[in-house]
């Protein structure tokens, strides 16, 4: 397996995940001709999009859902929450999406994760193939035990590094966002995601993608210093996700 972001952050997210001739996407927040640029860059074309799995209906993960449908007919995997939040109707070959139901595209096993968000339905998702893993997780404002326990162990993962409570703080975001943000229901802070890498991180973790990094309330420094005490010993590559480029792609053996 093979995964890459193609852009992660608060304007828009998109990551690849690839497994022989199954090639899906996770999340669709940028234009038509963003995500056409954006592919181009992993090698890929719209048509080579075998289905879009999405999180939940926030803009930076869904805006660009519509144009893309209509463009290539690429089918939507969503919870029934996600579909009514983002005003549309499965229709084959579409599909409604269940928390910890399983389901598979191809050789690719699905599992979406409930996660806690605050959306209408939100999950996350676990690929599995050949005897490996790959998670991609963003978007929860605390590290419940279901989600450890759901992404433990994996070989690949994609992991939020949204905040720092200092830069937060000091923003010019209103004391409402500010306590969104930081709620039990809104995103994870460096030193909440180092915590749960460290419970996820087992001995096969090969490689870390830290993403939905914030561009006013984080910089890469302080996310790369809380990943630092976590993956000291490891071999495990890592990288940091930005807003505008392609990640290259990380595959898992």
């Amino acid at each position: 397996m093979r995964f890459a972001s193609l852009g992660s952050g608060s304007r828009g997210n998109g990551t690849l995940l690839r497994q022989g001739d199954v090639c899906v996407l996770v999340d669709c927040g940028f234009t038509l001709r963003q995500l056409q640029r954006r592919l181009e860059a992993a090698g890929l074309a719209l048509e080579d999009l075998s289905a879009v799995l999405v999180t939940h209906e926030h803009s930076d993960h869904a805006s660009g859902i519509g144009p893309l449908v209509r463009r290539t007919g690429v089918p939507v995997h969503a919870t029934a929450g996600t579909w009514r939040g983002m005003r549309r109707e499965p229709a084959a070959p579409d599909r409604v999406v269940h928390g910890d139901r399983p389901f598979r595209i191809g050789d690719l096993e699905v599992l979406p994760v409930t996660v806690p968000h605050d959306a209408r339905e939100p999950v996350q998702y676990r690929f599995s193939a050949g005897g490996r893993r790959v998670g991609v997780l963003t978007d929860l404002g605390h590290p419940s035990r279901h989600v450890v326990e759901r992404f433990r162990d994996c070989d690949g993962l994609l992991l939020e590094f949204n905040h720092e409570p200092d830069l937060l703080a000091a923003s010019n975001y209103p004391p409402s966002l500010k306590r969104r943000v930081a709620g039990d229901f809104g995103h994870l802070s460096n030193a909440q995601s180092a915590r749960l890498l460290g419970s996820l991180a087992g001995p096969n973790l090969q490689a870390l993608i830290a993403g939905h990094l914030s561009e006013q309330n984080n910089t890469h420094e302080h996310a790369r210093e809380a990943l630092a005490p976590v993956l000291e010993a490891r071999e495990t590559r890592s990288h940091i996700a930005v807003q505008d480029d392609f990640s290259g792609w990380f595959e898992v053996v």
